[in-house]
């Protein structure tokens, strides 16, 4: 049997296609938020405090949201949830235009993306295996992944362009993103499934049932953690650089250079993943992300200009996206159809949560020792983890193709 090119697969393209678009406008309004509250209040906490609800936001609601996701209509909640969005960031563009927006009203625009993210994610991913053949799996996983990295930048660079422009105008291209996305939803055709229609009071249960899956099944288990310890010690170790590029008199242009060059990485391994994926071991393929971070990591600290920073951080950030595709499938295709959306839930709050902690653990870091000593001890730490990683039974006797549960 022939299978169709996932560029003429009607349905992956619509949710691609929509979801680039989406994530473009929702990146313009993550930079455009706390230059909006700053302008607005002169508080930086008051700043700080919008973005960190989001991300409270979505990790209070990850749990809960996964469980919803396997009960109700996966399509209807994309569907919802980008309404919920569109109408959110669209009231704070008529409160702008009216001039009548508060801190307040800011907080619960917040809120609203992060629980509609909390949903949405946990819904796409749950639907993507019903969406493209098994054999496509990691393609679909990688091209998604290079799909949020490029959103990411460019609505990034083009958020504090269109806040110059107009403070409103950031929010009014992000409404118009959203429902552009919307429509494309609504063409969406998914494989009907069973919805389950127990009792909400069950959703508790559910969530443990979702905890327990990932804990008991040891595949899923190891390579969770791998996922959470590379998120934890990235997130710390970019603090840590950031503060020793400005110890070493980096300007400021070249460390957003530095940040950019991050993205830029991630975006060409996430293109070459699907090949990699093919071709290495799964084992290889985790093992090598962890050894390449371990050995770049001290060499930032020869490394004096934001040029040779950013070119280390492309190289720690080119593999990535091969070991996440290659996470990322094989959890899909061990876990239920009736599970994948707790699944997605609880790594999106497992490794939320390491990507919180990682710059708070690497910000006091830095606050105890010089720099230089906390690359050291960033590299240790890098270094035992990608031991263990090496020596594990399980990845190690990882199967080459999952065994696909229905």
């Amino acid at each position: 049997m022939t299978v169709v090119p996932l560029r003429r697969n009607r349905n992956y393209t619509l949710l691609w296609t929509g979801q680039a678009v989406s994530e473009v406008g929702f990146s313009t309004t993550m930079i455009a938020f706390p230059l909006l509250v700053l302008a607005i209040t002169g508080s930086p906490a008051a700043s700080g405090l919008v973005l960190g609800v989001d991300a409270a936001a979505q990790l209070v609601a990850g749990l809960p949201a996964g469980a919803l996701v396997d009960r109700w209509d996966r399509k209807r909640i994309m569907l919802w949830c980008e309404a919920a969005m569109a109408l959110a960031v669209g009231s704070l563009a008529l409160a702008l235009w009216w001039g009548s927006a508060s801190l307040t009203h800011m907080v619960a625009v917040a809120a609203v993306l992060g629980v509609c993210r909390a949903l949405f994610e946990p819904a796409e991913d749950a639907c993507l295996p019903r969406l493209v053949p098994d054999e496509q799996l990691a393609t679909a996983i990688s091209l998604n992944a290079a799909r949020s990295s490029v959103g990411q930048m460019a609505g990034t660079a083009l958020g504090g362009v269109l806040f110059a422009v107009g403070r409103v105008v950031p929010f009014v291209v992000d409404t118009i993103t959203h429902l552009i996305s919307l429509v494309s939803l609504a063409f969406l055709r998914i494989p009907p499934r069973q919805v389950d229609r127990a009792p909400i009071g069950d959703i508790g249960k559910e969530m443990v049932e979702g905890l327990r899956w990932v804990w008991s099944h040891r595949h899923v288990r190891v390579t969770a953690l791998c996922a959470v310890s590379l998120n934890f010690f990235f997130n710390a170790f970019y603090i840590v650089i950031i503060v020793l590029a400005d110890s070493k008199g980096v300007p400021a242009g070249q460390i957003g250079l530095m940040a950019a060059m991050l993205g830029v990485g991630g975006v060409l391994g996430s293109l070459i993943a699907p090949t990699l994926h093919r071709v290495l071991h799964p084992w290889v393929s985790i093992m090598a992300v962890f050894w390449m971070v371990t050995v770049l990591t001290p060499l930032t600290l020869i490394a004096h200009n934001g040029y040779l920073l950013g070119a280390l951080f492309a190289g720690m950030s080119f593999l990535a996206p091969t070991a996440n595709t290659t996470i990322n499938t094989h959890q899909l295709l061990l876990t239920p159809d009736e599970l994948r959306g707790r699944l997605s839930g609880v790594m999106n709050v497992f490794v939320g949560s390491a990507a919180a902690a990682g710059p708070a653990v690497g910000g006091l870091l830095v606050e105890f020792v010089n720099g230089t000593v906390a690359v050291l001890w960033c590299t240790a730490g890098m270094a035992a983890i990608s031991l263990l990683v090496t020596v594990s039974p399980v990845l190690r006797r990882f199967p080459r193709h999952a065994p696909v549960s229905v």
